[in-house]
């Protein structure tokens, strides 16, 4: 399985080489959360290992905030698999546009990012782990969106055969 700090600097490099812009790290780890969940929505199984912790600004992953510093890893990544790769790209395409707080606000709907908040005030920052179980439930809400083939998971005839 991939690590999450190695999904990170490919999401970073994806992007800029998409955009043209460097990744702000807010938008990095809504972009990795919900990399997460579509893994969980296509695959049924994580993209990768790592955790996330409920912040008051949406998931946030310690491992990579320790070591990301504007637009530059601290740490030598790795190269991850290309099914991956295939998802983070339609993430991109389908989340890549949107502002930071605009996927901070996304993330605030997640029941994963809310059962990781419970007994915290609003504006208090949090560190409880979300949970892969709770990221799972979401990923059921969710209807993903092959943009290469420009149609939906489910139309393909052999989906649910995959899964």
């Amino acid at each position: 399985m991939d690590k999450i700090i190695d999904v990170a600097a490919y999401i970073v490099t994806k992007y800029k080489e998409m955009t043209h812009e460097t990744l702000d790290e807010m938008k990095l780890h809504k972009l990795l959360y919900f990399t997460q969940r579509e893994s969980f929505a296509i695959l049924g199984q994580p993209a990768f290992d790592g955790d996330f912790e409920g912040w008051k600004y949406g998931p946030v992953s310690r491992e990579v905030r320790q070591d990301y510093e504007q637009g530059e890893f601290l740490v030598e990544t790795k190269k991850i698999s290309d099914e991956i790769k295939y998802i983070v790209n339609n993430v991109l395409l389908e989340y890549g546009a949107l502002a930071s707080w605009r996927l901070s606000d996304l993330s605030h709907q997640e029941l994963s990012w809310r059962n990781s908040r419970k007994g915290l005030k609003n504006g208090e920052n949090g560190n409880n782990t979300i949970q892969l179980a709770d990221i799972k439930k979401d990923s059921e809400k969710v209807r993903p969106y092959d943009h290469v083939w420009d149609m939906y998971y489910d139309e393909f005839e052999d989906f649910d055969s995959a899964k």
